[in-house]
């Protein structure tokens, strides 16, 4: 089937890109973009590539061989992807070198492997493979992930449970032919994904058009773009116009939220990618849970009135999105805490304040009116009132280490995106137990629902002196 092309993604040295320029031009407007000139220093881009500029197997076998991974067999649908397998990282390299000779795609029987989702950052914390640049910073997501789990229930958490992710940073690896089919990234978060060696095909499919590669119920999408569409089950997908791009090697490719895409390989290629989230598109992750949710609410609707059909629609909302209203409700609260918190540090009269500009307040206030947006959503949704939400003690949260720890990783993120001097971010738990504490929640600690949160919000705003 021939694709209408209409465009190309931009392509952006990504050296004379300003952060501001950045969200201003893509991340606020939600567009996709090519940024260059940002990996030529990673760790990764040297150690991970031989010297012709192909993948250098022999050092994933060596160093990191035992590692197991998921592996996707590019030849085999199973549902809505590809078929799944696990196996360790040697095991993956023999199997394909062994299948080097072959340039036929998989024709000849041998299975088309791609490593994908391997959480190379966490399971090998101390081998700084690459930097993560200024404009992906801002990552709720993964700056969450590396101090809470999700899930707060401890008997839902499973330490390699892929729903239960530790975090969204990915290595991927995979022959010429390797593919990913047609999809919308998780949360309907941001992606970026950085070629360390080889080079991608990318087709784009903006938002206001995704209906057009859905089937006449919206409840399936196209599979792979290039096969023989069903004109009757999916009658407008001819209609639809994409974008297209060669991703080089060394490039980075920042996915917007809501794009549907589809990606081959060229050549045999190593990438890293992120998926996360912020202010910027908070509301991206809500409405798609509340989709979720009612979706799953409409495959149960027989059991309505069962006393635990609340609880099994949240547990089918995790079980298909990756949390639940709780996990999200939560995330928040937390969220919302600590930006106030280092918000009210570097703009208390009791010092700590030398900042290069008003821009960082601006921006931290940006992050809890988004947040209070998106409370005030969250109140409106029926749903909600019953999904067993527990309670939150804020006082207890900030006396929490890995509250504090969270806190200190999120200042010092921050301080690199806008240059925050003379704020010590580790210190938060000391200069607040020497603040009368109870004026950060003068209407009671616990947060039990979104009115509570609202609440909590409406006067931070006024104890920084700013309207809501």
């Amino acid at each position: 089937m021939v694709l209408k092309i209409e465009g190309k993604v931009e392509k952006v040295n990504g050296k004379e890109l300003s952060y501001a320029d950045f969200v201003e031009n893509y991340l606020d407007r939600n567009q996709p973009v090519i940024l260059t000139g940002l990996t030529d220093d990673w760790r990764a881009c040297k150690d991970w590539v031989s010297g012709d500029g192909e993948p250098n197997l022999r050092l994933f076998s060596d160093k990191f061989g035992s590692s197991r991974v998921q592996v996707a067999d590019c030849a085999t649908r199973e549902f809505t992807d590809q078929k799944r397998l696990e196996m360790s990282v040697s095991e993956f390299i023999q199997l394909w070198i062994s299948s080097s000779s072959s340039d036929n795609g998989g024709a000849d029987g041998k299975p088309l492997l791609y490593l994908k989702d391997w959480h190379f950052v966490k399971e090998y914390p101390d081998y700084v493979a690459y930097t993560t640049p200024v404009f992906f910073l801002d990552d709720w997501l993964n700056l969450y992930l590396d101090k809470h789990h999700m899930h707060a229930d401890p008997e839902s958490y499973q330490e390699r449970n892929e729903v239960n992710c530790s975090d969204y940073r990915f290595v991927y690896m995979g022959a010429k032919g390797t593919w990913t089919p047609l999809h919308a990234d998780v949360f309907r978060s941001y992606s970026w994904s950085a070629n360390v060696c080889g080079r991608k095909q990318w087709y784009f499919l903006c938002p206001s058009q995704h209906h057009l590669v859905f089937d006449r119920y919206m409840k399936a999408a196209v599979y792979n773009i290039f096969e023989n569409v069903c004109k009757s089950k999916y009658p407008k997908f001819e209609e639809a116009i994409w974008l297209e791009c060669t991703q080089e090697r060394g490039e980075i490719i920042f996915v917007p939220s809501g794009w549907y895409h589809q990606v081959h390989n060229l050549e045999d290629t190593i990438s890293i990618n992120h998926n996360w989230f912020n202010g910027y598109n908070i509301s991206w992750v809500w409405d798609l849970l509340l989709r979720e949710y009612h979706e799953a609410a409409g495959y149960i609707e027989d059991l309505r009135e069962c006393d635990e059909f609340e609880g099994l629609c949240q547990r089918n909302l995790a079980a298909n999105a990756g949390m639940d209203f709780r996990d999200f409700f939560i995330f928040l609260i937390r969220f919302a805490l600590a930006n106030f918190v280092i918000l009210y540090q570097i703009t208390s009269s009791k010092g700590f304040i030398n900042l290069s500009s008003s821009e960082a307040s601006q921006f931290f206030l940006f992050n809890l009116k988004n947040i209070k947006c998106i409370t005030l959503k969250m109140k409106s949704e029926a749903g909600w009132q019953n999904c067993g939400i527990a309670a939150i003690d804020l006082a207890e949260t900030i006396e929490d280490q890995s509250f504090v720890d969270f806190c200190d990783s999120l200042g010092r993120t921050y301080s690199m995106m806008y240059n925050l001097i003379g704020v010590n971010f580790s210190q938060i738990k000391t200069l607040l137990d020497h603040e009368q504490t109870s004026v950060l929640y003068p209407y009671g600690s616990h947060i039990y629902n979104p009115d509570d949160l609202i609440t909590f919000l409406d006067h931070a705003f006024k104890l920084i002196g700013c309207e809501s």
